[in-house]
């Protein structure tokens, strides 16, 4: 990036985070998630640690909280409030655990293993309470670390905060304030009746029922609290010597104390820890936790070691990693599908999502990119959930510059420079050349994967390799490869060669269903292969089948039956399966599972599973005996919903098809809900 960019983009992401900072804390009214906020302010960090020429005293970056409300009395912290920095990868910890090395022995010139105390990092609001001689005086919000809001009213309605301790003790503590996930739950499923908008997590709605001015609607949050350091003592008051007497100190006085906490001496065990924690959906615990708080046990250490300008020197936040994040759109790519659909594929600039670094998200089609307004050069969202392909999300339109590129569908073919045809009545663009090499290549590449023939070895860099030699341009022509054909080439010695040939001649011995999907028919997936192949058992009875026929197959509605019949009335591909069968693919019956739990049962899966992919959950339906189907109808014995579920769930409703929790879908199973 050029000063000149680099100037304007550190601006713009300045004036952005400052209306979004003030909409969240002045105005209780978010427009973006936390992620988002934190992702944006992350940028802003990097952009002005590598352009120092341009830091400010007033960027965003060198304040810790927000500003008080003006209907709120102000507090003027005895003690500033710092953030602590935050961490995402293993090597952030390692580096963070060789600086307190460091420094512990710049203070005292010891080498010493430093202890941690590692506790949750509760997915909540920052509160600071001062107690005189036992009662509890005031509670105020972090703020900008010097300056918060008065909310004692409003804390005071919190069960779990004594207002009166176990001791007559003058103490300020810290804690966190946070909103039960049941609790949550159950608000937003009144403001969907009702509806208002929805929170968009517990700490948003904890935030807001602790900063309103009437306490009755805070008392109506049931919000609770856990209390984790003493930032100041009164006279005879004497300050634990550690982080864990701390803890304990603090429990004794009455405070609710989070118990999942552990000392730890090595990166190792911290990692261990924060693996563990990572796995576990907030949606199942009795509150949402985003990350693991490290922090050196001995006290005395803490001191000596002190702070930055914004944070403590002797501890880090050890975030996991988010499912969202913003990133800049650098070009569009236009790719040519097996079935030559043409699709626009976004390259991104590069940014870590969910623990992998993203640099492309699929565009879907030219409706997808007019609905989301997306152009060349915007700061998009972009989400990841599990094993979903990422995907942008929403355009940032505050963050355009007037720069950006609007994005128009190719007329031609990127691949082989066809035509391109829009059908009537269809969002998709297709190459009108039947013969396109990309989609060749795609079609290769869909035939030898998992699931279909599953041919060791042929990665998509051979792939290109076979196909720019003249070996093979349609999937018959990879049976009829030979050793000789391949010595010699770039990637092949002897060893190779005959590795490949070996690997080929095993993968010829396939069922039925596994060769269906392998043909990469328009519309056919593997659950409709699966269905295709249990009910004409030989391919023959398949290719000879008309599309009014292949209706009566539940699951496979006219679109289907039509793809299918077009595709065996095509001539090639007729001559294409008598060319394998030739050169020795033996086709098989696809075992059948007629008993079993789940037998005679249908399952239809939509949206977002958190234990496992939407595949693998109809993997286990087939292992009980049960089918798993692509399309609902009346006929589908359950519907079985994740996160953002979209349309089906109203159409199940109307279909009377029973609809189940993922909980409910792994109780049957007879699973663990994953916690």
């Amino acid at each position: 990036m050029t000063e000149r960019a680099a100037e304007a983009r550190i601006l713009k992401l300045r004036e952005t985070v400052a209306a979004l900072r003030y909409k969240y804390h002045v105005e209780n009214d978010p427009e973006v998630t936390d992620v988002i906020y934190s992702s944006l302010m992350d940028e802003l960090r990097r952009l002005e640690k590598e352009f120092p020429q341009f830091r400010d005293a007033n960027s965003p970056t060198m304040r810790v909280g927000g500003v008080a409300q003006a209907g709120f009395k102000k507090v003027h912290h005895a003690i500033p409030q710092w953030s602590f920095e935050d961490a995402f990868t293993e090597g952030d910890i390692q580096e963070f655990d060789e600086r307190v090395r460091k420094l512990i022995f710049e203070k005292t010139g010891k080498h010493e293993t430093p202890e941690y105390v590692v506790e949750l990092k509760i997915d909540g609001i920052h509160i600071v309470l001062t107690y005189e001689k036992g009662v509890l005086v005031m509670a105020a919000t972090r703020g900008d670390g010097v300056v918060g809001e008065d909310v004692t009213r409003n804390i005071i309605t919190i069960a779990s905060v004594p207002l009166k301790l176990t001791e007559p003790a003058t103490i300020t503590v810290e804690g966190e304030v946070w909103m039960p996930t049941r609790v949550f739950t159950a608000l937003n499923e009144a403001r969907t009746k009702s509806g208002e908008a929805l929170f968009a997590n517990p700490r948003n709605a904890a935030a807001g029922a602790v900063r309103q001015l009437d306490p009755k609607i805070a008392e109506s949050r049931h919000l609770e609290a856990f209390l984790y350091d003493i930032s100041l003592v009164g006279p005879g008051v004497s300050e634990p010597a550690s982080q864990a007497a701390e803890l304990m100190y603090l429990a004794s006085l009455g405070f609710q104390v989070n118990r999942e906490w552990k000392k730890c001496r090595s990166v190792e065990d911290i990692m261990k820890l924060w693996r563990a924690w990572q796995g576990r959906n907030n949606k199942d615990l009795a509150y949402w936790v985003d990350g693991l708080v490290i922090k050196l046990n001995d006290r005395k250490l803490q001191k000596a070691l002190g702070y930055t300008g914004k944070a403590p020197r002797w501890g880090i936040a050890f975030k996991f990693p988010a499912e969202e994040a913003t990133t800049i759109v650098e070009k569009i790519v236009w790719q040519v599908g097996r079935t030559k659909v043409i699709t626009p594929v976004a390259h991104l600039r590069p940014v870590s999502v969910a623990g992998t670094v993203v640099s492309h998200a699929t565009l879907h089609n030219m409706d997808e990119i007019e609905r989301l307004q997306v152009r060349i050069g915007d700061t998009v969202v972009i989400e990841k959930a599990g094993d979903i392909i990422p995907k942008i999300k929403y355009v940032i339109i505050k963050l355009r510059t007037g720069a950006e590129k609007k994005i128009n569908f190719p007329k031609m073919c990127p691949v082989c420079g066809a035509a391109t045809v829009r059908p009537e009545g269809e969002v998709a663009l297709y190459c009108t050349n039947k013969k396109c090499e990309g989609s060749q290549r795609e079609s290769l590449a869909h035939f030898v994967k998992r699931g279909a023939f599953e041919i060791d070895g042929l990665g998509d860099k051979i792939i290109e390799q076979l196909m720019s030699e003249g070996l093979v341009s349609v999937p018959a022509d990879l049976f009829e490869l030979t050793f000789e054909d391949l010595i010699g080439l770039d990637r092949f010695a002897e060893i190779s060669a005959k590795k490949l040939i070996v690997h080929i001649t095993r993968a010829k011995k396939i069922t039925l269903d596994k060769f269906i999907y392998a043909l990469g028919i328009r519309h056919v997936g593997e659950e409709s292969a699966a269905r295709l192949a249990r009910h004409y058992k030989t391919l023959a009875a398949l290719t000879q089948a008309t599309a009014e026929e292949l209706q009566a197959v539940e699951g496979v509605g006219d679109k289907v039956a039509e793809s299918i019949a077009e595709y065996f009335g095509d001539a090639a591909h007729l001559h294409q399966l008598e060319r394998m069968q030739k050169h020795g693919v033996e086709i098989g019956h696809m075992p059948e599972i007629t008993d079993g739990p789940l037998a005679s049962t249908t399952f239809v899966f939509t949206g977002t599973l958190g234990a496992m992919s939407r595949p693998q959950a109809a993997e286990e339906v087939k292992k009980r005996g049960g089918t798993a189907s692509d399309t609902l109808s009346s006929k589908i014995t359950y519907l079985v919903v994740g996160d953002d579920p979209g349309s089906k769930a109203e159409k199940a409703k109307k279909l009377g098809v029973t609809i189940l929790t993922e909980a409910e879908f792994l109780a049957i199973l007879g699973l663990k809900t994953t916690v």
